[in-house]
């Protein structure tokens, strides 16, 4: 069957994808001027380069029948969780994390395209388990993502490693895995997280001591409330084995695990994560009670985008960036220069064209037969709405800090080929939507 290019190229998705780069390298452009109207960067050019690649990258990916990537995932995630060990021992350090795998000034963040691979293998995953016991598939796919997740947080890169679980929650919803073991994971990490975060916030940000939060800083206290959940959760377990048809078992065991489950946890995380690197997550709640410090950037972002008012201060005329008062200008906080120089309706138009774009995503994916391409599709969804929603959330200060990139827009090859590779997957999987097996 011979591939017919008009149909193949989703217009719809290719000029969204090409106005929101363009509006990318505009900015970065405009990152790269300093108060003297003089270009300290060359990043623009670069961005050029790397984005005309990644059309080249997305047309291949669109002409290749992604039905194909079955046949050898296993040696591609195989290969992927190779490379992030040995970014691990032999990596670059960049911004506190040895993520980038190089020589000289050549180097990949494995991390980053590594998205695409763990999407397609979790989406062969879920195609071969398909007759698997509810349980054995959805806890499977839960080691495969925590697994993954592991090895790039001992980088340390807890942004990149964040992506995986909205991919992970998204294919799983697509996959028709229970809402119950979706809603249990979900409860049980955002539980750990709240409660590893309290102590600190108690401390740094609102400085004042809460007589119930004595439950998590008493260490005695702890282990008593701990001690008691646990045995609720122990109860529940016995409770519903001997009254099968008890449903009251069922949630008291439910509900005492995820807190239980999140008391014990959350010490773990608190070891992991430094009291300042838990700062950092959260001072977005009050970013001033550090403000020449953790708070600092998520000031100068809300700053910019506060001046650009409805119509911006006009193109190249951004005091913020030009000043250098925005750390990681071009790539974290592109969207505040934007929205500093094209104001609230330069944001609204960017905010419009993704909305577009995942909006065909939707339709593509609502009308996908074959099983493969609707747990990728549903994969790509995933990944973009999270990198979108915390991005923008961050440099509005309503999110915390995580380094995540705008895609498209941001600065930098991996986010960008990454970007454009996932689009024309998803050409693929539109123009071969049906769930037949053709030769090209």
């Amino acid at each position: 069957m011979k591939v017919k290019i008009f149909k193949l190229i989703d217009i719809t998705m290719l000029v969204c994808a090409l106005l929101l780069t363009a509006t990318g390298i505009c900015f970065i452009y405009s990152s790269a001027i300093n108060q003297q109207g003089q270009l300290v960067t060359n990043e623009y050019t670069k961005q050029i380069v790397w984005a005309s690649l990644g059309l080249v990258l997305m047309v291949g990916a669109a002409f290749y029948d992604y039905r194909g990537f079955e046949r050898y995932i296993t040696i591609l995630f195989s290969t992927f969780i190779l490379l992030l060990i040995l970014t691990r021992i032999f990596g670059k350090t960049v911004n506190g994390a040895k993520s980038w795998l190089g020589v000289g000034s050549f180097g990949i963040q494995p991390a980053e395209f590594g998205k695409i691979i763990y999407i397609l293998f979790l989406g062969w995953y879920f195609h071969k388990s398909e007759d698997f016991q509810e349980r054995k598939r959805f806890g499977l796919a839960l080691l495969i993502m925590l697994g993954t997740m592991g090895l790039i947080l001992i980088q340390p890169d807890l942004g990149t490693a964040s992506v995986y679980i909205p991919i992970f929650f998204f294919m799983c919803f697509a996959a028709g895995v229970p809402l119950r073991y979706i809603v249990f994971c979900l409860s049980f990490g955002m539980l750990t997280i709240f409660v590893a975060i309290l102590p600190v916030w108690q401390e740094q940000i609102a400085r004042h001591t809460y007589a119930v939060l004595s439950i998590l800083t008493v260490k005695k206290i702890r282990a008593l409330f701990t001690a008691g959940f646990g045995a609720i959760t122990v109860i529940g377990l016995l409770g519903k084995l001997f009254f099968k048809r008890n449903k009251y078992y069922y949630w008291i065991t439910f509900v005492s695990a995820i807190i239980f489950g999140a008391l014990v946890c959350s010490v773990v995380v608190s070891k992991v994560l430094k009291p300042y690197q838990i700062q950092r997550l959260i001072i977005f709640l009050d970013p001033y009670t550090d403000k020449q410090g953790s708070g600092w950037n998520i000031i100068q972002s809300k700053t910019a985008i506060g001046a650009g008012g409805l119509f911006g201060k006009g193109f190249l005329r951004g005091t913020q960036s030009h000043l250098r008062f925005l750390p990681e200008q071009s790539t974290d906080f592109i969207f505040s220069i934007l929205s500093e120089e094209a104001g609230f309706w330069g944001g609204f138009a960017v905010f419009a064209l993704y909305f577009v774009l995942m909006s065909r995503m939707i339709l593509i994916i609502r009308r996908t037969t074959n099983h493969y391409g609707y747990y990728v599709a549903s994969g790509i969804l995933g990944l973009f709405f999270f990198h979108f929603m915390v991005n923008v959330g961050m440099v509005m200060g309503i999110m915390p800090i995580t380094g995540i990139p705008l895609l498209f827009l941001s600065y930098g090859g991996s986010s960008m080929w990454t970007a454009m590779a996932c689009i024309g997957i998803m050409m693929s999987v539109n123009y071969r939507h049906f769930a037949f097996m053709h030769q090209e």
